[in-house]
């Protein structure tokens, strides 16, 4: 799913800045009663990041020669949520790229609504991987092993 809906601005090797509209319309929503008090209508922060990673990954894919394959979340650090976020906004996500070396891609910023951070990314690590490890290997490209039982290792 797309959590991303326009790019404003995008210097490629530098920066990104894109917006996501939240709206009441969502999927995550779908189930909740039209008399939801309103704190519990937050937008989900994993959501969050998904959709500010979504634009970092466009950065990615605009800077160098990348390489070929799927960009994948590596991993983050340094994550704060300011504020909750609720339907009706218009989330602006700064993106910096701050490294880029072989397949990982370093990304730091913040999401903004009106101007004021709802929530501060440190340090956002990304990996691209090839569409043929990711076929030799479970869905986070680790290779798998053969299993073996507890009593075999034993022996």
């Amino acid at each position: 799913m797309t959590l991303v809906d326009r790019v404003l601005e995008v210097v490629p090797g530098e920066r990104i800045v894109a917006v996501k509209a939240v709206t009441g319309n969502e999927p995550w929503y779908a189930r909740m009663p039209e008399d939801t008090p309103a704190e519990q209508l937050a937008y989900p922060p994993g959501l969050l990041i998904e959709s500010w990673g979504q634009a970092a990954g466009i950065l990615a894919d605009l800077s160098h020669e990348r390489p070929k394959g799927v960009l994948l979340l590596a991993g983050a650090a340094d994550v704060e949520f300011h504020r909750p976020v609720l339907p009706g906004v218009l989330l602006k996500h700064r993106v910096r790229l701050v490294r880029f070396v072989r397949e990982l891609v370093g990304f730091e910023g913040e999401i903004l609504v009106d101007g004021e951070a709802v929530a501060s990314i440190g340090q956002l690590t990304m990996a691209y991987r090839s569409d043929d490890v990711l076929r030799q290997s479970g869905p986070t490209g680790a290779r798998s092993r053969p299993q073996e039982s507890f009593a075999d290792s034993r022996s």
